[in-house]
């Protein structure tokens, strides 16, 4: 997975933390609040976001509502997936890279891994 460009970040960003249908204008306008973008470059960024799969959109009067597709979450675990994959030792990547986590990151992941040992047990 690529990671997003820095317009492309902002508006998912905007798009994740808000948690609800937008539209360009409301992200031009949020953005614009610290620093100065374009309503056109962002029209296109967030056209090239659908292109990409990234958004859903849906017509609201003359104006489009875009949607992400995925969570934030999601996105930041398929970058971590990717990461890992750039390693020729994945167990060493692993290491190191919870060596890098605090005690209450490694906490977390010790409860997700729980989470997922118990969810995998339920369907077998």
């Amino acid at each position: 997975m690529r990671r997003l460009g820095d317009l492309e970040a902002e508006i998912m960003d905007r798009l994740w933390t808000w948690n609800r249908p937008a539209t360009v204008r409301e992200i031009v306008d949020d953005i614009n609040k610290i620093r100065p973008v374009a309503y056109t470059t962002v029209m296109t960024v967030t056209n090239i976001l659908y292109t990409k799969g990234w958004l859903l959109r849906g017509k609201h009067g003359r104006a489009w509502l875009y949607t992400p597709v995925r969570s934030r979450e999601a996105y930041a675990a398929a970058l971590m997936e990717d990461g890992l994959g750039a390693s020729k030792d994945r167990p060493a990547a692993l290491i190191a890279f919870v060596e890098n986590m605090d005690e209450e990151e490694r906490a977390a992941l010790r409860k997700a891994l729980r989470n997922v040992n118990r969810q995998a047990k339920a369907e077998q």
